[in-house]
């Protein structure tokens, strides 16, 4: 039965709200008594107060990290013992499911019914097909000469930090906490300062399905603090990262400067959606569009921020998409039917709100929206927006929005539109509506992108790797080249003395 709105408006004042961070098995006693309030998007009041760890307490919880890993009580532990625990982790969170998704919902300002239906599924597939996983891979022998037996092994890397985006915040941390641990590995996870809350309940669920103490820790603060902190430290590993693309440079800087740990980066996007006059379904491309800029109030790294549309189509194809941009109305996150919710903080809907300006001072046409609404409820809501008339030169045409915004191109040849694709620095995703499977296939080869959808826009599995090219980043999450990276390869070579 479809759920109310005061379903979750009654759930919320009996709503415990976890903001103590986790070290060693526990809520942490820490030497900084720092704290910052983090905020409801969608009412701009407080949720509550979270410690910002220091130098001090970083080195604690990192030195509980690598006892527990030296200890071998997980590094060591058969595959099958992890799986075992992360599937009873996996369990727990769906067991938990609107718990997590009303904390998500809270802390973020997206739809309830998003959080329901994406981000704690999503989780919750991460953490059991890793788990799955870990037992099946096998190790090698390499073809050598018969008086030699070469055997390539794979082992834990040893301290993992994980620092991970406010947009996604639960589903981010288990694409890189879940492979992470599946490899035997301790883990520490840094949430974003704005949504640390699902990460503290991962971590206290995690106790409960039986990862050993130390293995899995989360430590609550700021980038410039917990983050450097982290990136600088010389007892980590390894470092796996998710934001924007001037934090993760510093995460490479960090490793230049402390231990050479090594560093997986997913950062920003500017990811072109094209539609060729031969698109055979003008309607599902629009909702596709539309969809793939607003779903989470555009604030997903490989939105289709910017349409790329065949000349000869684009006065049809558009008024679609303002049809379906009229579908995304900016409601209570709360409520099951708002279909656009909050975004996260006032300063960011300051900066969207900048680069809407940019775009009617730099002459690009606004076509619908570019209003704050819903101001009286102390919310940071914005309206879909879409800007036709872009040309490659303008700020909304180049700079990562992260909102519900849209940079409307026209373009007249395949040789052109995949010109317009690829200038850019970003290289994280990419469209393609196409009914010939010839431009299908010659255009997505010539698209420098880590995934190119064609005639669907977003859609993917935990089977399939994601990361991007250029300045989108180094590495991949999500399938066993996830894996791989929280792995060190070894090589032991025996020379046979028969």
């Amino acid at each position: 039965m479809k759920q109310q709105k005061t379903h979750w408006h009654d759930r919320v004042a009996a709503q415990r709200i976890p903001t103590v961070a986790f070290v060693a098995g526990r809520r942490a006693t820490l030497q900084s008594e720092d704290i910052y309030e983090i905020f409801n998007p969608a009412t701009g009041k407080p949720l509550g107060a979270v410690p910002i760890l220091g130098e001090q307490d970083v080195n604690s919880a990192v030195s509980a990290a690598r006892a527990a890993f030296d200890s071998g009580v997980w590094s060591q532990s058969a595959p099958a013992e992890r799986k075992a625990v992360l599937l009873r982790l996996a369990a727990l969170l769906e067991d938990h499911a609107e718990e997590l998704a009303l904390l998500e919902s809270l802390n973020t300002g997206k739809p309830i019914s998003d959080a329901l239906a994406v981000d704690i599924p999503s989780a919750v597939s991460a953490i059991a097909w890793y788990g799955e996983a870990v037992d099946k891979i096998y190790d090698d022998v390499a073809p050598t000469a018969n008086d030699v037996m070469a055997f390539i092994t794979r082992e834990p890397i040893g301290v993992v930090a994980a620092v991970v985006p406010w947009n996604f915040p639960l589903l981010m941390a288990c694409w890189k906490v879940a492979p992470a641990l599946a490899a035997g590995n301790s883990v520490l996870l840094k949430p974003a300062e704005l949504t640390p809350l699902t990460a503290i309940r991962l971590a206290e669920l995690a106790q409960e399905a039986g990862i050993p103490d130390g293995v899995f820790n989360v430590v609550t603060g700021t980038g410039p603090v917990t983050g450097r902190a982290l990136g600088l430290h010389m007892d980590v590993d390894a470092i796996t990262f998710t934001g924007s693309t001037a934090i993760g440079k510093q995460f490479m800087a960090y490793s230049s400067q402390s231990n050479l740990k090594r560093v997986s980066l997913e950062c920003g996007g500017k990811s072109p959606n094209i539609v060729m006059a031969d698109c055979r379904d003008l309607d599902e491309a629009a909702l596709a569009a539309a969809f793939g800029i607003f779903f989470n109030q555009g604030e997903v790294c490989c939105a289709g921020s910017r349409l790329l549309v065949q000349d000869s189509i684009k006065d049809a194809f558009l008024e679609k998409l303002i049809t379906q941009a009229a579908e995304f109305v900016a409601g209570d996150p709360l409520d099951p039917d708002t279909t656009l919710g909050a975004l996260i903080s006032q300063p960011h809907m300051a900066k969207v709100q900048s680069l809407i300006a940019s775009a009617h001072d730099e002459g690009a046409n606004l076509l619908c929206g570019g209003e704050q609404v819903r101001a009286e409820s102390g919310g940071f809501f914005l309206e879909p927006t879409v800007f036709d008339g872009v040309s490659q030169d303008m700020t909304i045409g180049r700079e990562e929005i992260f909102g519900p915004v849209l940079s409307v191109m026209d373009f007249a040849t395949p040789d052109e539109a995949v010109q317009i694709a690829n200038n850019s620095i970003y290289g994280l995703g990419a469209g393609l509506w196409t009914s010939n499977i010839d431009t299908a296939l010659t255009m997505s080869k010539r698209i420098k992108a880590g995934t190119v959808w064609v005639n669907n826009y977003d859609e993917s599995d935990i089977t399939v790797p994601f990361g991007g090219y250029k300045q989108s980043g180094i590495g991949r999450d999500k399938s066993l080249q996830a894996l791989s990276f929280f792995q060190e390869t070894k090589t032991t070579w025996i020379r046979l003395r028969g």
